[in-house]
C-alpha cells in the first residue's frame, strides 16, 4: 500500500511586535487552511508532537482499487459441432460467462483509522469478432437442451467461415467494471473504470460442410 506523506508544521506565534489579538486571528487562519488540505497539511499546536499519520478515504480508495486484481473473462458457447467444436455461419452462436467471471467485486481497506469499501460490477459481456455481429446483454445464459431458438440475450452471428483466419476466429470478450466507494468518514465517490479482456479462438463452419447426422447443430 503506498504511503501517505504529510506535513506537520507548529508555527511558532511569538514576537513582542504582534498582539495577542493578532496571534489568534493568525492561528485561525492558519488551522482553516490546514483543516482545508487534510491530504498534504495537519495543524499541530506549539509544543505538540506529530500525530499519526492520516490518510483521507478518497486516497485509500484509489491505492486500494490500483491493486484489485479481476480475473479475465471466460465464456462457453453453442453450438460445437464436429470434431473442433465449430459454431456455424448464419446461426446465432450462444456465449455466456462461466462462474470465474465475476458479475461485480468488493474490497475493503483500512489504513489507521480510515476504512473503506470498494463496490464495482458491470453491465455484462462486449463481444467483437471479425465477420460476426454481436447482440449481446448481461453475462449470457447457459445453453441445455430444450431451450428455444432466440432466447438467449447474448449471441453472435458469423457470416463467413474461419478458413480464411487459418481454421478459427478470435472472439474478443470484454467485461467493463465501474467502481464507487464509501468511507469510514461518510465520505464517497467514483473511481476509474477497468476492463478485463480475454480472447477465444472459436471455429466458425459452412453447414453443407459438417455432418450433423440430421440432430439440431446445438445436440451435436
Amino acid at each position: 500500500m503506498r504511503s501517505c506523506k504529510m506535513l506537520y508544521l507548529a508555527p511558532s506565534l511569538g514576537g513582542s511586535s504582534v498582539s495577542q489579538e493578532e496571534k489568534a486571528e493568525h492561528a485561525q487562519e492558519i488551522r482553516e487552511f490546514y483543516a482545508s488540505n487534510p491530504d498534504e497539511f495537519i495543524w499541530v499546536e506549539p509544543g505538540a508532537g506529530p500525530p499519526a499519520p492520516r490518510i483521507s478515504a478518497g486516497r485509500l480508495a484509489r491505492a486500494a482499487w490500483k491493486v484489485v486484481k479481476i480475473p479475465a473473462p471466460t465464456v462457453q458457447t453453442n453450438p460445437k459441432v464436429g470434431s473442433q467444436g465449430a459454431t456455424l455461419v448464419g446461426m446465432d452462436t450462444w456465449v455466456w460467462a462461466t462462474g470465474e467471471t465475476p458479475t461485480s467485486v468488493k474490497a475493503t481497506a483500512t489504513a489507521g483509522s480510515t476504512s473503506v469499501t470498494v463496490t464495482a460490477g458491470s453491465s455484462g459481456l462486449q463481444l467483437s469478432a471479425p465477420d460476426g455481429k454481436a447482440s449481446c446483454t448481461g453475462f449470457g445464459i447457459a445453453w441445455h437442451s430444450g431451450m428455444p431458438e432466440g432466447s438467449s440475450p447474448c449471441t453472435i452471428s458469423f457470416n463467413r467461415s474461419s478458413a480464411h483466419l487459418g481454421g478459427a476466429t478470435p472472439l474478443t470478450i470484454k467485461v467493463a467494471y465501474s467502481a464507487s466507494y464509501s468511507g469510514s468518514d461518510g465520505s464517497s465517490g467514483t473511481l476509474p473504470a477497468i476492463t478485463t479482456t480475454s480472447t477465444v479462438n472459436l471455429p466458425v463452419a459452412e453447414v453443407q460442410t459438417l455432418t450433423t447426422n440430421g440432430k439440431n447443430p446445438r445436440q451435436n
